[in-house]
């Protein structure tokens, strides 16, 4: 609740809406960015749902906080497999500030930085976690062949 005026009748009205199921929840979200064409795709918290969550693209997402030395270690990693992988129509790799966006599912619990999730295009709710492996573009790219649903080049070629 954001009133300008907090009064008894905006309360009383809120408490209405929200019973009655009408509230739509405050996302904490940086601005949607203008242009998001690079390889690596910027999620923020208003676009999760339509990023993370579309249902006709595999996703990888990398949660990362701007201070953390891992997350920068990861950086151009990231981007290079951004780059590899930026030719695949159904997948996309992606990255959120989860220190400035809310994630609204609980299915991607970010405990630590950085948090890598694989999430399938026909399984959103049972995203898969990045662990034990090393953050390099060997594993985070054996990571995605093992677990995409659809990519257009075979294992042979890569």
């Amino acid at each position: 609740m954001e009133p300008e005026e907090f009064d008894s009748d905006v309360l009383k009205q809120f408490v209405l809406a929200f019973k009655k199921g009408k509230l739509k929840p405050i996302v904490k979200s940086q601005p949607v960015p203008k242009n998001n064409k690079g390889p690596v795709k910027v999620v923020v918290g208003k676009t999760f749902d339509t990023i993370v969550m579309d249902p006709k693209n595999d996703v990888l997402i990398e949660f990362y906080a701007p201070w953390c030395g891992h997350c920068k270690k990861l950086e151009p990693v990231y981007n290079e497999l951004g780059k590899k992988y930026k030719n695949e129509k159904n997948l996309v790799i992606a990255k959120m500030d989860a220190t400035a966006n809310d994630v609204m599912s609980d299915r991607y619990k970010v405990e630590g930085f950085p948090t890598i999730y694989f999430a399938p295009r026909d399984k959103k709710n049972n995203p898969i976690k990045f662990e034990g492996g090393d953050r390099d573009l060997e594993h985070l790219s054996k990571f995605i062949e093992e677990h995409a649903t659809k990519l257009s080049r075979t294992k042979e070629e890569l």
